[in-house]
């Protein structure tokens, strides 16, 4: 029989093996914006590709710690309701405020290489580590720097390359938009003339009584001139069974059986 001692010890070894291997998948995950956001506008192709998507009713804060979450980026840039930035190693997720509808958030995934042709060193100084900026940008000719701010400023600050599109079937299903809503409804029982049911269109609530058949579902309780009670349905009227004192019989033996 195995001690106290080594069964909290092996206890303690499943712990720290659970977390490393915790910790490995959550450094091989991805941040996956299309399962949550639909798909809004594309630009680029090939290695250079920035893909945007909408979350309505959400700040910049409240969007990028969803997405940190998910997977947790080498560097974050500070809490901020205009924008923020979320860094990893093959791509750069920009979160902004939506300039023509302030209550929703865009997100911005793009790639190192479309923020290497687009984007300026200095715009991002506000945001990120030198040092992540000047790893960005390493190699690309100093001069060569575009002035783009992000998509919720493009009419003012355009991409230097390309321009944004709506999504295309390819892009639908490379990335598909959220399709689901997040907000339910609570539908309350219906008692009486009416069920609660599915209705036609897929959605529950009252179930109404077709009027134009001839037929109903509910029926009603009547009482005939004789005070037995009878009930109008679908198989028209209906009587209860009569009860009564059960009938009795004397058999050969002289004991008093009830008749089945």
């Amino acid at each position: 029989m195995d001690s106290p001692r080594r069964r909290w010890t092996s206890w303690i070894h499943y712990t720290v093996i659970l977390a490393l291997v915790v910790t490995l998948l959550s450094a091989c995950g991805t941040v996956n914006v299309e399962q949550s956001y639909p798909l809004e506008s594309v630009n680029g192709s090939g290695n250079s590709t920035s893909y945007v998507y909408r979350a309505a009713g959400e700040t910049v804060p409240e969007v990028a710690s969803e997405l940190a979450a998910q997977k947790k980026p080498q560097q974050q840039s500070p809490e901020d309701e205009e924008r923020m930035f979320l860094v990893y190693s093959d791509q750069v997720i920009h979160v902004q405020k939506d300039p023509n509808n302030p209550e929703d958030t865009l997100i911005e995934v793009d790639s190192t290489e479309y923020v290497r042709q687009n984007y300026s060193p200095s715009f991002l100084e506000g945001y990120l580590l030198a040092s992540l900026i000047g790893s960005l940008f390493d190699n690309v000719p100093r001069g060569s720097y575009g002035d783009y701010r992000g998509y919720g400023s493009q009419t003012t600050n355009p991409p230097k390359t390309g321009t944004y599109r709506a999504p295309t079937a390819g892009d639908t299903k490379a990335a598909p938009p959220m399709t689901v809503s997040k907000k339910g409804s609570i539908f309350k029982r219906v008692t009486g003339g009416d069920s609660a049911g599915v209705g036609s269109d897929g959605v529950f609530g009252k179930k109404k009584q077709d009027s134009s058949s001839g037929t109903g579902t509910t029926g009603s309780i009547t009482r005939n001139k004789d005070g037995s009670s009878g009930k109008s349905g679908s198989s028209g009227w209906l009587s209860p069974r009569k009860s009564g004192s059960p009938k009795t019989k004397i058999g050969g033996s002289g004991r008093i059986t009830r008749r089945r």
